[in-house]
């Protein structure tokens, strides 16, 4: 069945009427011209502007388009409350494989579709998208962050992101084991991109025993011929299964932590820079069941959204990476309350953001 846009009927049941939706707005952009075609989903703006990446990816339908923005704009939301940003959840995503259909003329007619919105929504770089196709976007675009230096902006966030990571890693070891030193702990990461290259030289710089793993032979190599004293593994399947292993860190695709990860995962902690590690819900409780600390993938990954946001003020990377390593202090609070409440880490992030958003909105209908 079709709603009257010919869309399946289950992605307005979802915006509408399930947990999943409440969505404040949701935009449809076409251009035909450039061949353009993308949406646009803000979640919530009760502590200000949307902020949230562009992606540009192959969708294999319209419908699952609008079903990742909705899924990606709420992230976001609880992503800038729990990082402490003045800004709500937004995200965008360009239907289309980017090597063959990005151009200039499609990213322009982008950029005026996030300008007609007025400063609702704050766009910059995700998967498929990049610092060069940001500094396009904002010639349409005030709006507009994660452009190069040349260009006013901060440049990668990959930094940062690496850094927020680090922190939440010494939280947990703080919790767990009362001291936040990783020294001689066995910390495995699966991933050694832009933001995982960047972990490991953190860990090895303070002594960690570190593992790696990645799809791309060149990025372990990058690794091991800079430090011979990390050790790189097949894969992640043979990453997770490590002999005492006390730190995993996914930092490639979402969904690692499932069914088949968890019961064979002999880390004590899980931090990770990857979203949506949690592949269904009640994973976090198979976790908590099996005595694994998991530090929620969207509090300890928010560097970059730090970065991205503090562009907009303009940038300056000491007080980016002082306000990252607040990440420390917000992890350590969400595993007391989540040991007040009796409930997992992630469940704990939820309450606290839901809690911050929902006193903004109060606030702002008080007015």
């Amino acid at each position: 069945m079709t709603d009257v846009t010919g869309a399946p009927a289950d992605v307005l049941h979802t915006l509408f009427h399930s947990e999943q939706g409440g969505h404040e707005q949701v935009v449809l952009c076409q251009d035909r011209a450039s061949g353009l075609k993308a949406v646009i989903a803000l979640h919530n703006t009760a502590l200000g502007p949307a902020l949230g990446g562009t992606r540009f990816y192959p969708y294999a339908s319209e419908a699952e388009a609008v079903a990742d923005a909705l899924n990606l704009a709420r992230g976001m939301s609880y992503k800038n409350a729990m990082a402490g940003l003045d800004h709500g959840g937004g995200k965008a995503v360009i239907i289309g494989d980017p090597e063959r259909d990005k151009t200039e003329e499609l990213l322009l007619a982008y950029g005026r579709f996030v300008a007609s919105l007025g400063g609702r929504y704050v766009t910059a770089c995700d998967v498929g998208t990049y610092v060069a196709d940001m500094d396009v976007v904002a010639r349409e675009c005030p709006w507009t962050t994660g452009r190069s230096p040349e260009n006013g902006g901060a440049g990668d966030s990959s930094v940062l992101t690496a850094f927020g990571v680090y922190q939440g890693m010494r939280a947990s070891a703080q919790h767990l084991w009362g001291d936040p030193s990783l020294r001689a702990r066995k910390v495995g990461i699966a991933g050694v991109g832009k933001v995982g290259h960047h972990l490991v030289e953190h860990l090895v710089a303070e002594g960690a025993e570190v593992f790696v793993t990645d799809v791309r032979e060149d990025a372990v190599r990058r690794i091991t011929e800079r430090h011979a004293q990390v050790t790189a593994v097949a894969d992640t399947e043979a990453l997770i299964r490590v002999e005492g292993l006390d730190v995993y860190a996914p930092c490639a695709l979402g969904g690692a932590l499932d069914d088949d990860s968890v019961p064979v995962l002999t880390a004590k902690v899980v931090c990770g820079a990857a979203n949506n590690q949690l592949a269904h819900p009640g994973v976090e409780k198979d976790l908590a069941d099996r005595g694994i600390l998991y530090a929620p993938d969207y509090v300890v990954n928010a560097g970059g959204v730090i970065q991205v946001a503090d562009e907009l003020h303009g940038f300056d990377f000491e007080r980016c990476k002082a306000k990252a390593a607040g990440i420390y202090d917000t992890t350590l609070a969400i595993f007391a309350r989540a040991k007040a409440d009796g409930i997992p880490p992630a469940a704990a992030a939820d309450r606290i953001a839901e809690q911050r958003m929902h006193e903004a909105a109060t606030a702002r209908r008080a007015v």
